[in-house]
């Protein structure tokens, strides 16, 4: 009854990190998933068990690449002179996924999660993250979904004028999660001409901002995504 318990446990710490150097937040992810991963095979060695811990961070990130590990590295069209004039760092990463940008004006969401706590299927766990950011996008108004074979969020997906404005990109390892998703706010979009996004050459992205015809509350959709996220995932989150 006690490891039942335990593998249920829904407490989810919040943290938002504001504007934070891309290495810098993944070696705090690394540290923080490190934790929970270790905590998972010391429950297993010991007959004495504890909880273990599960996060939510937001976090923005100066400009920088970011290549996943099926990713082709000609899908970043800049060499070290361009990357530098466009005051942009590139790194390899341990997600899946192939290139993405990150920047200011956009949200990224870390979970950081046990699985174990909540449901052991990483493609509901996808889509549970692509459906939080689709209710916070029709908060505004905005329609979204998802485009058949691949992951994020995209408007208008059915027709030629297909757009991304969320992607998604996530590790797993012993149902333990780190990376996620980028929603794209008041992002600058010509960084995006810089990539071949997610490794798709012929669709486009966008953002709140360009599809609203205005410079977006980046706080206030943070607490409605939060809020969404919380409510899907059944999250005690605090």
């Amino acid at each position: 009854m006690l490891l039942m318990e335990i593998m249920q446990n829904k407490a989810v710490s919040f943290q938002d990190w504001g504007l934070l150097d891309y290495q810098l937040a993944w070696y705090k992810q690394e540290e923080i998933f490190s934790s929970i991963v270790t905590q998972k095979t010391q429950n297993r060695n010991s007959d004495q068990t504890s909880p273990t811990n599960n996060y939510l961070i937001f976090v923005e990130h100066p400009h920088v690449y970011t290549l996943g590990k099926s990713g082709k590295p000609g899908n970043l069209l800049l060499d070290e002179q361009g990357l530098a004039e466009k005051y942009a760092s590139f790194y390899k990463i341990n997600r899946g996924g192939d290139i993405t940008y990150h920047g200011p004006g956009q949200i990224v969401g870390y979970p950081i999660i046990d699985l174990d706590n909540f449901f052991t299927d990483i493609h509901l766990y996808l889509r549970t993250l692509e459906e939080a950011v689709i209710l916070t996008l029709a908060n505004y108004g905005i329609k979204a979904g998802r485009y058949p074979g691949f992951t994020g969020v995209w408007l208008d997906a059915e027709n030629e004028n297909a757009r991304k404005i969320c992607a998604l990109g996530v590790r797993c390892s012993r149902w333990v999660t780190m990376h996620g998703f980028a929603l794209n706010i008041n992002t600058d979009l010509n960084y995006f001409k810089n990539i071949v996004p997610c490794g798709i050459n012929d669709k486009d992205v966008t953002s709140m901002e360009r599809e609203l015809g205005k410079s977006m509350d980046i706080g206030e959709v943070k607490n409605i995504l939060k809020a969404n996220i919380s409510s899907l995932f059944q999250m005690d989150l605090n």
